[in-house]
């Protein structure tokens, strides 16, 4: 806590070095590659996102130490391989960083996060190298609903975007309009088209309210985990199986649940 310049840069350097030593002198970290590092690397990444949604800081610190140890891991095998070292990957970084924010670094003028994220967004464009198109900097492999919100906040930033957000609620009505028209037709190609297309209004909604919906979701998911839960367990303390009971039987201790707060 409140450590020095120095003392980061010491910790940053031991573990460089400890790294090195690792890929020399264990056979585990020595046979390790970029294809073999990447689905731990997404599994780091998803264990952090938990931690962040809980606020649980002493697991944001340790997996925050899991994603660093990869981050450095790919440094470490670029340099072996002649490509790039750590020293490319901050330099890279500050250089984008300073470009991307002229209003800090230059004279241009930014007093709102809208107008630093639409700044953003335009230079990016420009960038020798860089995304081509608006929603080419969105990557093919993101989660559907996390993709939905970048596509969104992406084009948002060139101005494609409602110029009410309550108009959203039209367009919400209007899809599952659609989609409740599609489920009469049993069409099941169909419905699904319709689903994704009323989820995808939901998504654009939660954006425009300054929700994240995948974080909404999540909120959810982790309610009717704990609801559940107090129900499974309080059947099981009264002798019950959860096949054997009846809907209203299960709702009761889902409701005694949703009473306590959980």
């Amino acid at each position: 806590m409140n450590s020095t310049r120095e003392e980061k840069m010491e910790a940053f350097g031991r573990l460089l070095d400890v790294l090195d030593e690792l890929r020399v002198k264990c056979p585990w970290d020595r046979k390790q590659t970029n294809e073999s590092l990447r689905a731990n690397t997404i599994e780091e990444t998803f264990e952090l996102s938990e931690a962040l949604m809980h606020e649980d800081n002493v697991n944001i610190k340790k997996e925050l130490g899991d994603l660093l140890l990869h981050i450095v891991f790919y440094a470490k095998i670029g340099d072996e391989k002649g490509a790039f070292d750590i020293k490319d990957v901050c330099d890279s970084l500050c250089e984008k960083l300073i470009y991307r924010h002229p209003h800090v670094f230059g004279t241009a003028e930014a007093d709102t996060a809208n107008k630093v994220e639409q700044n953003w967004e335009q230079l990016k464009l420009k960038e020798k190298g860089g995304n081509k198109t608006v929603l080419a900097g969105v990557p093919a492999s993101l989660p559907s609903l996390i993709k939905a919100y970048r596509i969104q906040d992406k084009v948002r930033n060139v101005g494609f975007d409602w110029e009410e957000r309550e108009q959203v609620w039209d367009k919400v009505k209007e899809e599952l309009g659609e989609l409740e028209a599609e489920i009469n037709q049993k069409d099941a190609d169909k419905m699904e088209a319709e689903f994704g297309d009323f989820f995808f209004s939901l998504i654009n909604a939660a954006r425009l309210y300054k929700i994240n919906p995948d974080n909404a979701l999540e909120r959810t998911n982790q309610k009717f985990i704990r609801r559940f839960n107090y129900l499974e367990e309080h059947a099981h303390a009264q002798g019950l199986s959860l096949k054997d009971m009846t809907l209203k039987e299960m709702d009761q201790l889902w409701n005694e649940a949703k009473s306590k707060g959980l």
